[in-house]
Parts: C-alpha cells; structure tokens; sequence
C-alpha cells in the first residue's frame, strides 16, 4: 500500500447532497476516499445565498472552513463571522455553526478531527432563522 491517496474532491467523491438536500449545494466527503484514519476533510459547493436548513455541533470533532472561493457566513452560535477567499475559522467541537454562502455563493474546504466516524454530530433543524 502506498504512502499516500491522491483524488479530485469535487469530480471523484460522490455529491452527498444530492438528493438528500435542497437545491443549491454540493457535498464532498473525502475522509473514506482517501483513507484518512485520523481526521476528515469535504468540499463544499453553495449556490448563492444558499444555507441548509440545520445547523450542528460535535462532541468531539473540531473542524476548520477555509473559503477558497466567493465569500460566506459562518454562524457560530449568536455570531456572524463574514469569510472572504483564503479567509479560515477554527470552530471547537462544542460550537453550534452553520454556514451561508454569500451572492456569488462559495466554495468552502471543511477539515475535522479526531475521525468520529459521524457519530459526533448533532444535527439542530432551524438554525438560520427564515427570512
């Protein structure tokens, strides 16, 4: 076995969103394609404006966004943190977030760990208020 795994995150990793959720986003969850034992990692694509209808939290899993292109909003429990290109936030496990893409939607690369086997997840409907 190689060292190393090498794929295209938005052309050789399903499209998880795809029929599971509204319109508007891609999601890309690499951590099994490419073998990671200890964290994770998924590319996210959002239409304009978009946001899913949930927000989350872990028990253990601390995650960082990095923005590498268009501009987003992380909510981040009461806050909203405004993200540009190249822009990245840490979120420790305990925060509730959510991200909202701006006009020109986004492409965002998630990166978790330890590797919870998405177990560590809290889904919490209604996080974005409507409007």
């Amino acid at each position: 076995m190689s060292g190393y795994t090498k794929l295209n995150l938005a052309t050789e990793v399903e499209d998880m969103a795809q029929g599971r959720m509204p319109p508007g986003i891609e999601a890309h969850f690499a951590r099994e394609a490419l073998g990671c034992e200890k964290s994770g990692i998924t590319y996210y694509k959002l239409g304009s404006n978009f946001h899913p209808p949930f927000g989350h939290h872990h028990g253990e899993q601390e995650e960082v966004y990095v923005v590498i292109s268009g501009s987003a909003i992380v909510k981040v429990e009461d806050d909203e943190v405004e993200l540009g290109k190249l822009d990245a936030i840490r979120l420790s496990p305990e925060a509730t977030r959510a991200l909202k893409a701006g006009p020109d939607g986004c492409e965002v690369i998630a990166f978790g760990a330890p590797k919870t086997e998405g177990q560590d997840a809290e889904m919490l409907p209604g996080w974005w208020p409507e409007g």
